[in-house]
């Protein structure tokens, strides 16, 4: 007697950006997909805010409209403060395009969703995760609420404590991440604080940073990332925020009358995915659950997009088990792992005051230099593009931003 055929073809673990990315492509691509989350969306969730021009293409290829994420800010230009108090202005192309924008994690993530959805995928909200089994030509997922789900594949989506991995017996105990952030929403900013996005590398927080991104209504996004290993123990977060907020240069941007819109809140970001196992058996790993942010920023939502993109063309086109892991550990390495070498390596300079000052002091040499500098930053083409010929071509460091065919404030254009 055959044996019956699983429910799904794909199971993914994790609704946020990477997992609903994969299953909006997996749905797309005609394949039965079920998306399990703990939570039930929009939900919140800490972070920075800040999407990236890579980011931003693989949302305008997705096919999001900004117009479902009403806190949807484009931003045109960005100051980088030294820790000597040297501000570098640093603008954004205009026109053809958006290279960078602040928006609500938990309005982006809901209409992520929503997308994925769209596409075919079956999400069930508040549902969590208990186990999982490898079975030969599929896996078995068991849920919480009693449910078990079979599928030909599983996509974890679910963080960086990943509980698929640690049922699957691939999780790194102990780790806890390359960096800790710090994130409070204020309202009634300045400004300057409204305008642009900000940061600044304090010298008693090397390499970490502080920031202040602008939101759509008014407010902003600000705080702190701090690398592990560095001048601060992370567990000093809370102790050194109000002391943060309070210094001169910093408030001056903020404005005398900003008000914390709710608590502060802190969350660990995994940034080493050239030393994580991506694949196993059945399973992929994507975004968080691979480690996938940029060692350099912290930054992982362009990241999360684009590992839960190639686990999916991955699955769509893979020949068998060992071919669709071979393809999506290539793509990952080809497109990710040898850019975040080179973060590492800049990590290392910038963890002192001399190597930050320099980096800066070449960066404000002319508009050029100013322009590709935040472009580079923005993550508009790879991080170590110049030592990858492969990725050589007309255009690489001068092509248009996302969203082309709306206009430049992201909404869409009139018709």
């Amino acid at each position: 007697m055959p044996a019956a055929q699983p429910e799904a073809d794909v199971v993914v673990v994790g609704a946020g950006p990477a997992g609903a990315a994969a299953a909006a492509e997996l749905g797309r691509a005609g394949r039965r997909v079920v998306v399990v989350d703990r939570a039930r969306f929009p939900r919140d969730k800490t972070c920075g805010d800040g999407l990236t021009a890579g980011a931003l293409r693989h949302l305008d290829e997705l096919g999001l409209d900004p117009a479902d994420v009403p806190s949807w800010r484009p931003v045109h230009d960005a100051e980088v403060t030294s820790p000597s108090g040297r501000t570098v202005q640093l603008p954004l192309p205009g026109g053809d395009g958006v290279w960078a924008v602040v928006a609500r994690r938990h309005e982006l993530d809901a209409a992520l969703v929503d997308l994925a959805r769209r596409a075919g995928a079956e999400v069930r909200e508040g549902v969590a995760l208990t186990g999982v089994d490898q079975l030969g030509d599929r896996v078995a997922v068991t849920l919480a609420d009693g449910g078990r789900l079979e599928a030909r594949w599983l996509v974890g989506a679910d963080g960086m404590w990943s509980p698929t991995r640690r049922a699957l017996g691939v999780s790194v105990p102990g780790y806890r991440g390359e960096w800790h952030a710090f994130r409070q929403y204020v309202t009634d900013v300045a400004p300057a604080a409204g305008d642009r996005l900000h940061v600044w590398f304090e010298p008693d927080l090397l390499p970490g940073y502080v920031w202040s991104f602008p939101l759509a209504d008014g407010s902003a996004n600000i705080g702190l990332a701090l690398r592990r290993g560095g001048s601060w123990q992370v567990g000093a977060m809370a102790e050194l925020w109000p002391e943060v907020l309070a210094r001169p240069h910093i408030r001056a941007v903020l404005g005398p009358h900003h008000r914390p819109e709710g608590p502060h809140r802190a969350w660990p970001i995994p940034a080493r995915i050239g030393h994580v196992v991506l694949s196993a058996g059945r399973a992929l790993w994507v975004g968080d659950a691979a480690a996938a942010a940029d060692p350099m920023t912290g930054e992982g939502i362009g990241q999360a997009l684009a590992t839960g993109r190639w686990a999916a063309d991955a699955i769509v086109h893979g020949d068998g088990a060992v071919d669709v892991r071979r393809r999506y550990d290539a793509a990952v390495h080809a497109s990710l792992t040898i850019d975040h070498a080179l973060a590492d390596l800049l990590v290392r300079a910038l963890r002192h005051r001399k190597g930050n000052r320099t980096a800066l002091w070449l960066t404000d040499r002319s508009d050029w230099t100013r322009r590709s500098f935040a472009r580079w930053l923005f993550e508009d083409y790879p991080r170590a593009v110049l030592a990858t010929p492969r990725r050589w071509h007309r255009g690489v460091l001068s092509g248009p931003g996302a969203y082309r065919h709306r206009s430049d404030e992201g909404a869409p254009a009139s018709r």
